[in-house]
Order: C-alpha cells, then structure tokens, then sequence
C-alpha cells in the first residue's frame, strides 16, 4: 500500500484522469457564457476495497472559474497512511481557453504535513514549496522552459469539446496536455477507447466517453524510481468524461489505473450540475 503522502497523489488522480485544459467557449456573436456549479463526490477502491473519498465543486461564474477538492482516507487504508488533503485553483475563462491565476494542495500523513502553491503570470508557472526536497542525484532537471506553456492539475479538469452538437463524442479524447504540479513536468495523452453509460447514485446517468491515458515524465523526475517506469509503461490507464449538461464542458466521472497488486478505481458517486445560462451579445476577439 501506498503512503498518504500520496494523497497528493489521490487529490492528483483525479488532476491526472482530468488533464485537459481547451477551450471554455466558442467565438463569435451571440455568445453563451454559463454560470453554474458542479458538486460531486468519489470514492477510491483498491480491489474494490474503499481506501479514499474526494468531495470535488466547480464554480463557473461570469468570466472566472473556481475549483476545489477536498480528500482523505478511510476504512482499512487508515492503518496504513491516515490522512487528508485539499486542492484548490482559480483563474479566468474569459478567452477561448482557460487561465490559471493560482493553484494550491496541501495534505497531512500522520504527523507530516506539506503545502504546494503555483502562481501563473504570463503563461509562465512559479511554484512555492513549503518543503523544498534536497538534490536528488540523477534528477531530470527542471529548468524555467518546462514552467512555461503549462497549466496545473486542477485547472486541467475542465474539458471542452468545440462544436454545436453533443459532446459525448470521440473528438473529447484526442488531445495531449502539459502538466506542472509543482514538482514534476509531464505531457499527458487522451485517446478514444469507447463508449460507455454510467449512473451515479445522486445526479447524473448517461452517456460517458472512455478514453486511454499515456503518462510521460519530462523533468523534475528520477527516471530510475520504479513508480515513474511503471506509470510510464503503463497501457490500462482510463479516464472516463461525463457532460456538465447545458454546457461545452466535461469533466472526469471516473479514472482507474492498474497497480501491481489490482486495480485502483476513482468513481463519482455524486455528480450534480446546475447551470445558469448568461447571453452576451459582445463579439469575441479571440
């Protein structure tokens, strides 16, 4: 079992399955902003053990964004890591893709506890660590070109898909997505798997698009950690996108990765969106 220093990895999990940041709305005349908010809430299996829950909202409101997802573990996992942690991120979504302005995870293991915040300014990522790790030898660099063009984990779980018609479509796998948490650089890659339909207990049952998730690892990593090869290798990874009904958007319902010892699961229990549509009549300059 994992330690829940990884519960930055569980809050992650969710920023890992999430991955895309793209367009928040379409140019043009006549423009359809949407104010709303998306509650839902997760549960982490291993095994079809409960080791996690996660409780996720999302605000959209004007031309701003909020996010924030709150976590810890529970049942048998707490002898192992007793913890929880919390993510939160803002930013804009005035333009055709969405700006983080900030992004904050903190979480406690036991006695332990450390905080991550990035600020972004002109598209480039300034990370401040309360607990800065010592030199590790043979650590990829990361230098201030792998900061730039990035976002963070939590601005990537918003998924636009462009067009007019349903958005529970192959195209909302195709992309691939910069990642910077903080620590380590990496590119993320979608690819269409397949259709399926889901039900949460509260909230949503329809449609959800099934996609494959490729990790590769850039900087700020150490390439002969056994976690980072596995992940790299890895080809079962997947992440599944629901719709934020009246909207462009998607965001994740569940993600699920393999593990040496089975399958970790990260499944929406609740998943309820309330949108409040606001016309604008100003003419995009994007």
């Amino acid at each position: 079992m994992p330690r829940l220093a990884t519960l930055r990895y569980l809050v992650a999990a969710l920023c890992l399955g999430a991955l895309l940041p793209a367009t928040l709305s379409d140019t043009g005349i006549g423009q359809v902003r949407t104010t709303g908010k998306l509650e839902a809430a997760y549960r982490a299996t291993l095994l079809g053990i409960p080791i996690g829950d996660i409780g996720w909202t999302i605000d959209l409101r004007d031309s701003r964004f909020s996010a924030a997802a709150t976590g810890s573990t529970v049942g048998l996992f707490q002898i192992f890591a007793h913890g929880h942690g919390n993510a939160e991120a803002h930013g804009s979504i005035a333009g055709k893709e969405p700006v983080a302005s900030a992004f904050k995870v903190s979480f406690t293991s036991g006695n332990s506890t450390d905080e991550i915040k990035i600020a972004f300014n002109g598209g480039k990522a300034k990370e401040t660590l309360a607990h800065p790790r010592p030199p590790i030898p043979g650590l990829v660099p990361l230098t201030d070109a792998y900061r730039t063009g990035v976002v963070d984990p939590m601005t990537a779980l918003l998924v636009h898909v462009p067009g007019n018609g349903n958005t529970s479509v192959p195209a909302a796998c195709e992309r691939k997505i910069a990642v910077f948490d903080g620590h380590m650089r990496y590119d993320l890659r979608l690819a269409f798997k397949r259709m399926q339909q889901v039900k949460a207990a509260t909230g949503y049952r329809g449609p959800a698009v099934v996609c494959a998730v490729y990790f590769t690892p850039l900087a700020g990593y150490d390439p002969n950690r056994a976690a980072i090869k596995y992940l790299q290798a890895e080809r079962g990874m997947e992440i599944w996108l629901a719709p934020l009904t009246g909207t462009r958007l998607m965001v994740p319902f569940r993600f699920s990765v393999p593990t040496p010892i089975g399958v970790g699961v990260l499944q929406a229990t609740r998943f309820t969106f309330e949108p409040q549509p606001e016309h604008s009549s100003a003419i995009s300059t994007n």
